[in-house]
């Protein structure tokens, strides 16, 4: 944004992490801002991701929550506001290829906090019966308005008051709690 001419806080930034790109200029600076330097502003975030991605890191236990919940019989569906080409990077980097499918922005109309992406995901699954796992504000209320339960985990940033406001129905301090404290979660019900 900065190299449009556009200024924002990065805790501002922070907070708005899993919107789409589509919705993140406008949420940030403002419909004036989206019309003159929107389509600017994602062409340099691509090539900013680029740059980056390879700092990337997993976070720690999602391999083994997917590989438990797949053991378990568990379709899993990762449903995420990112570009195709990014989500393919996420998911090569997770080794998930096998253990998970996945719907992108390029699946959807809108991206989060609509429900379109999870709805897009239950229909790859084939079913409406699921619970969502994320860590932002932008997951539990895409999930709420999808009508399915959503669990939080801390590491999106987001205290744990802020995911049950947004609609999580339970909060683990990380993916490797959740995945230790399975049997008494939402996804073992």
């Amino acid at each position: 944004m900065r190299a449009h001419g556009v200024s924002v806080p990065l805790w501002r930034i922070h907070r708005h992490v899993g919107v789409g790109g589509d919705q993140m200029v406008a949420r940030l600076a403002g419909d004036d801002a989206e019309r003159r330097v929107g389509d600017a502003v994602r062409e340099t975030e691509a090539e900013r991701w680029a740059e980056l991605v390879g700092e990337a890191r997993v976070i720690p236990g999602a391999c083994e929550l997917l590989t438990e919940l797949r053991d378990r019989g568990i379709q899993v569906v990762l449903a995420s506001s990112a570009k195709e080409g990014e989500v393919e990077t996420y998911v090569e980097m997770l080794g998930a290829r096998d253990l998970a499918e996945w719907t992108t922005s390029a699946d959807v109309e809108h991206t989060k906090p609509a429900p379109d992406l999870i709805d897009a995901a239950l229909a790859k699954a084939g079913s409406r019966e699921a619970v969502m796992v994320g860590d932002t504000t932008w997951d539990a209320a895409a999930a709420g308005r999808a009508g399915i339960p959503a669990i939080g985990v801390l590491t999106g940033g987001f205290a744990a008051s802020e995911l049950t406001e947004a609609g999580a129905v339970e909060v683990y301090e990380s993916v490797m709690d959740l995945r230790n404290r399975i049997e008494e979660s939402a996804l073992a019900r």
